[in-house]
């Protein structure tokens, strides 16, 4: 449970600095910036569903795991054109350099988007109290969870079929680890 909140928290400070940093983007910069705050955004409605916080939604994690997957992908690759890095984007040469390592990170959050779209029906693994704790770790350790093989392939690829079959917290913190992953590897950070 730790691990999911750190992660949580990390995507609500990514989408605080990525907004800030908005303001002053154009063109295609400003393109991708969209297309991380429409997934940003995503992740912060879904996020108190997976906490148990708010009523679960299986229809609005769907709609919201839709726009991840829409904003991922060869369509956020497609906003990443060689010379397009510099301020106002926070986007590192690493981009760049490690393109294939970029593409693949794009690639999987795509997937996750598709298998969280999947996997909504399947409710929460986790039992969580009125105080938001959780009362069974299943879904965020183990081969169900955050921190085993369930949903990825050999090759690293993302298995949207065992992505179904999960719980939806689980996939929820997938997506937040390839997002976090992404970003600690290709985002510079903010001033």
């Amino acid at each position: 449970m730790k691990k999911t909140t750190l992660l949580l928290s990390l995507i609500a400070v990514s989408a605080a600095s990525l907004i800030w940093a908005h303001g002053s983007a154009t063109g295609i910069v400003k393109e991708r910036m969209d297309g991380m705050v429409a997934m940003s955004k995503a992740t912060k409605a879904i996020t108190p569903m997976m906490r148990g916080n708010v009523e679960y939604n299986a229809e609005a994690i769907r709609d919201y795991a839709r726009k991840i997957e829409e904003h991922a992908g060869e369509a956020m690759t497609k906003l990443f054109p060689e010379g397009s890095g510099g301020m106002p984007s926070e986007a590192k040469d690493d981009v760049w350099t490690d393109w294939e390592q970029f593409e693949v990170l794009a690639m999987q959050l795509e997937n996750l988007g598709k298998g969280l779209a999947q996997a909504a029906a399947n409710g929460l693994a986790e039992s969580v109290s009125e105080e938001g704790a959780s009362t069974n770790m299943m879904g965020t350790s183990g081969m169900m969870g955050t921190g085993g093989m369930m949903g990825q392939t050999m090759n690293g690829m993302i298995d949207i079929e065992m992505l179904a079959q999960m719980p939806a917290d689980a996939v929820f913190a997938k997506v937040g680890q390839a997002c976090s992953a992404c970003h600690t590897k290709f985002r510079a950070e903010s001033n």
